[in-house]
């Protein structure tokens, strides 16, 4: 299955945290998963450290990305143009951009987040 990581989901992967659940955890360590993280949340947490609400060692978030084979995910003009069309149902751009991505690229969003499930099939509530 081809995941797209929500913020939240792919810190609390990286730190181990129990909040992550153990459905989404069977889900990133299965055989057949492939791994995606939007630069849109790279940009989100690097503004979370900027405004002191956050600690990450990028260096070793980013080998982390790299050791598990973890693919990067550049945010386009038609991520855009798909991002401005959905509907109202969350307001935050970056989760709004994370759902755009998965729509536009067949993936789904792996999340905690109540709200995305209205966006239907692309988003992947554990």
């Amino acid at each position: 299955m081809k995941l797209l990581l929500d913020s939240h989901v792919l810190l609390w992967w990286f730190a181990g945290s129990r909040k992550l659940g153990e459905r989404a955890r069977t889900l990133i360590t299965a055989p057949d998963a492939d791994l995606f993280v939007s630069a849109a949340s790279w940009w989100e947490l690097a503004i979370k450290k900027s405004l002191n609400r956050l600690s990450v060692d990028w260096s070793s978030a980013r080998a982390i990305l790299e050791k598990n084979e973890i693919e990067m995910i550049s945010v386009t003009f038609d991520h855009a143009d798909v991002a401005a069309v959905l509907p109202a149902h969350h307001s935050d751009p970056f989760d709004r951009m994370l759902v755009a991505q998965a729509s536009r690229e067949g993936l789904k969003l792996l999340t905690r987040d109540k709200k995305l499930q209205a966006y239907g099939a692309s988003v992947l509530y554990v």
